[in-house]
This record gives structure tokens, sequence and C-alpha cells, in this order.
């Protein structure tokens, strides 16, 4: 049987059929990592136009760029801290930003994002140790008078998700404060290639197994064979976290990642909700100016979020 597609997902992939392929996997870096992300910015036309800063954020090793998006000027809003994704290769505030917008809007938070640094140049801790950096900057308070810290959620998509969850568990484990909760869009939790959501949509769905592997390798390095357990999450203690919504699209690569992760939080005890989105591909978010379900997922995530906050 062929998978359902979406009617509008649809006329999205026959739009990318038409345009010409690049194999990212084959470019210098930085060639590759222009084309990626100017595909992705693209999406951003027509997301709310709310009012948004960019702040200069203390890093791991550095200063890195973030930028804040505060839906009700003059009022004091809880924060949400927002983990892009690009497979820790590709990403920044830019190509997310139409993402981050969409959320502040349905969630009425304020949105805080920031560029962590990618892989393959700077590959694990370094993406994690931003993550951490990024998260203990705005808990202490430096975004701004019209921002609660002391009320705080996480969220992150693709690979942000990932980030998102092994902060998490990093702050338990080191006794730090959790978020209220965290919104994991179609996260990847470990390296494995051998799923069945791999193996019925790992070729023609735009991410590959073939590019998976790829992420992988650029965000573990050396690590590939035997990766840390907080680089690889699904293999963490999970008891103690926060509730998690969790979703995930029919046509996803990945979909058995969540589903996975979402019974390990099951045998953990802790509470979530999960979400299969049918007929719908990997990073899908950035679609929701023309793909109803992608919206619906923003929505029921800053729903939950909202709810616990």
């Amino acid at each position: 049987m062929s998978a359902y597609i979406h009617p509008q997902m649809a006329r999205i992939l026959a739009g990318f059929a038409a345009a010409p392929g690049v194999d990212f996997k084959t470019l210098p870096i930085a060639e590759a990592r222009a084309s990626a992300d100017a595909g992705s910015i693209a999406w951003n036309e027509g997301a709310p136009a709310i009012p948004a800063r960019d702040l200069a954020v203390t890093g791991a090793a550095g200063t890195l760029r973030g930028r804040l998006y505060h839906p009700q000027p003059g009022a004091t809003l809880p924060v949400i801290v927002y983990v892009h994704g690009g497979g820790w290769t590709f990403g920044s505030v830019d190509t997310h930003d139409g993402t981050m917008r969409h959320l502040a809007t349905a969630s009425g938070c304020a949105v805080f994002g920031f560029d962590y640094r990618l892989a393959p140049e700077h590959p694990y801790p370094a993406p994690l140790d931003d993550t951490l950096a990024a998260i203990a900057f705005a808990l202490e308070g430096e975004l701004g008078r019209d921002v609660d810290a002391q009320r705080w959620a996480l969220a992150g998509d693709s690979a942000g998700a990932t980030l998102a969850l092994s902060a998490m568990i990093h702050r338990r484990n080191t006794g730090l404060t959790l978020p209220a909760t965290a919104a994991l869009f179609y996260g990847c939790y470990a390296p494995d290639f051998e799923t069945g959501s791999h193996a019925r949509f790992g070729e023609g769905y735009i991410l590959t197994t073939a590019n998976m592997r790829w992420y992988w390798r650029n965000y573990l390095a050396a690590a590939f064979e035997a990766p840390p357990t907080l680089a690889a999450p699904l293999h963490a203690d999970l008891a103690g976290l926060p509730p998690l919504y969790l979703t995930a699209g029919g046509l996803d690569p990945l979909a058995d990642d969540t589903l996975r992760l979402a019974e390990r939080l099951a045998a953990a005890g802790c509470a979530f909700r999960h979400d299969h989105v049918p007929g719908v591909i990997h990073g899908c978010l950035r679609m929701s100016r023309e793909l109803a379900p992608a919206q619906a997922m923003i929505d029921a995530g800053a729903a939950y979020i909202t709810e616990r906050l």
C-alpha cells in the first residue's frame, strides 16, 4: 500500500520534485550550509509580524547570536527557549524565524532562539554546551524586564528537540531547575537507522536515511559508534522530567524515534502527550503557511505549554 500524503503536502512535495536536487553531503560545508539555509529562510514569508529584538548571548565558548520574539509589547510574559533544528549542521535564528513567530503568536509567550555552534566543525558536546549556556543566559534575567524568567519552557524541532531533551536531562542530573514543560517536534533521539519508519520512509520524503547517517556522523564525530548518553538521549534515564509534548509526521523516517521516546517516558512514569500527524514529512513546521497540519502541530505544542505555564 502507498503511504497517505496530505493533499497540501503532496503539492509541496511536487514543488520540491520540480526543483533541482542538491546533495548536501557532496558539497563543501559552507556551500551546503548556504544552500540549505536559503531554502529554509524562503518559508518565513507571511509569518506573524510581531516585535523581535536581536541579542548577544553568552555561549559556552564565546558570544552567540540570539533573538527574542515578544507578541505583547508592554506585558511581562513567560518565555519559551527554542532550539532550532538542522541536523546539528544547518540552521539559525534566521532559518527558524517563521516557526518561532508562529509559536510566540500561538502561545502568547515570548520565544527566545539562539545560534549554537554547528557540526562538523563543532561536534558534540559543543551544540549541547551552547544550549545549556543559552538557557542559563535566559534564566539569569538577560532577556529583559518584559520576560518572566521564572516561568519558562523549552521547545525544539528535529536536532533541536534532541538538544532540548539532552539539556533537560543534564539539568536534572546536576540539580538545576527544570522547565515547566517542553514541546519536542519530530526529534532524532538515537542513531538507529534500522527502525520501521526508516525502512518505510527513508527514501522519497526529503529527509533520507543516508542524510540522517551523515548528520549523526557530523554531530558525534569519533563517538559515532558509541555515543554518550547525553548525545543519544533515548537511552538516558528519563525519570523526573517535566511533562512533554511529542509529535512526529506520518512520513518521517524519524517517526519511530518519537514513538520509542514515548514508550520510554511511559516506563519512567513521566507525563506526556504524543501526537502522530498523518501525511506530513520531517521538517514540516517551517511549511505552516501552506500546510494546515503543520500549523496544527505548532498550535498543539503551544497549547500544551501554556496550560502548564
